[in-house]
């Protein structure tokens, strides 16, 4: 039965060490494709007999619902990916999902703080400027996910072994359970070291950042102190903790860093991913070219 296929998959990605928040999305959207595949009182049909045709008429579906070419495509990945699982299990005898054409997405550059707009927050975070029960923690966040570009999931996911005070090192446990190491710069040593001197002991807990009942912070707890000071200190609702992330990176390249380099640090997979923060320092570069040049 094609809903057995779909629970095995999913038991399958988290072996592989697939992110909680990709498996969470791949359940909803292979769901809603059994949904679609199930009218009422009717059974789906079984795996082998999916055809070109059927996976045709479901995404012609989510056309006519109006989604977005990016949402279509995380959908259509979804169901790839358990046509892949059930081929090299035996259960199809042909990926019929891998002939089915992909929607173009529109290149969207992300937006990035300016250097001076990332000092003047991230100086405003334990100022004294707002009282607020753990300001060394909420200035080492800060510090951490602008000076070593690690993703949300990856800060609230460090432990006290993963730091090298001495060498300055941190070591960071990316996507599919890929680890790296980061340099920590002197602002984020610092930060980290004054947070450290105030963090309470507690037996067994091995995270880095704690909440207030001692335990690890969760990545909702992350979003919600960024968000929080985004908004009292620069009102903008729109920052989020992978801002820092991506002003990390297209800080870097401004100031001559190697583009190899900032794929190591940021923990990219392939080259592409991070090229997109040279589309975003040539616009940068023409708004410059724009506002300067006589002949513009």
């Amino acid at each position: 039965m094609l809903s057995t296929e779909i629970e095995r998959y999913l038991q399958e990605l988290a072996r592989e060490g697939a992110s909680p928040h990709t498996i969470t999305a791949y359940e909803a959207d292979l769901r809603q494709f059994l949904g679609f595949l199930s009218p009422p009182e009717l059974s789906p049909p079984e795996p082998p007999d999916l055809d070109l045709l059927i996976l045709r008429e479901w995404l012609a579906g989510l056309y006519r619902d109006e989604l977005i070419a990016v949402t279509i495509r995380r959908k259509l990945a979804a169901v790839r990916g358990l046509f892949r699982f059930m081929l090299r299990e035996g259960v199809v005898p042909i990926n019929v999902a891998r002939l089915v054409r992909t929607p173009k997405a529109p290149q969207k550059l992300p937006e990035v703080m300016t250097a001076e707009q990332v000092n003047g927050l991230i100086d405003g975070v334990g100022g004294g400027k707002i009282e607020r029960p753990f300001p060394a923690r909420d200035r080492a966040i800060f510090e951490l996910l602008y000076g070593c570009g690690v993703r949300v999931s990856e800060l609230a996911g460090l432990n006290l072994e993963d730091l090298d005070r001495a060498e300055r090192w941190i070591r960071v446990r990316g996507k599919g359970r890929k680890e790296r190491q980061v340099p920590l710069p002197g602002k984020a040593a610092e930060a980290l070291e004054r947070y450290l001197e105030v963090r309470p002991v507690v037996r067994d807990e091995p995270a880095v950042f704690l909440n207030h009942r001692n335990q690890r912070l969760s990545i909702r707890g992350i979003h919600g102190i960024v968000k929080f000071y985004a908004i009292y200190l620069s009102g903008d609702p729109s920052i989020h903790p992978h801002s820092f992330r991506h002003a990390y990176a297209t800080h870097l390249l401004a100031d001559g860093a190697d583009l190899r380099a900032i794929q190591e640090l940021l923990g990219h997979a392939r080259l592409s991913t991070t090229q997109k923060y040279t589309q975003v320092s040539l616009v940068d570069l023409m708004a410059v070219y724009d506002k300067s040049h006589p002949r513009a």
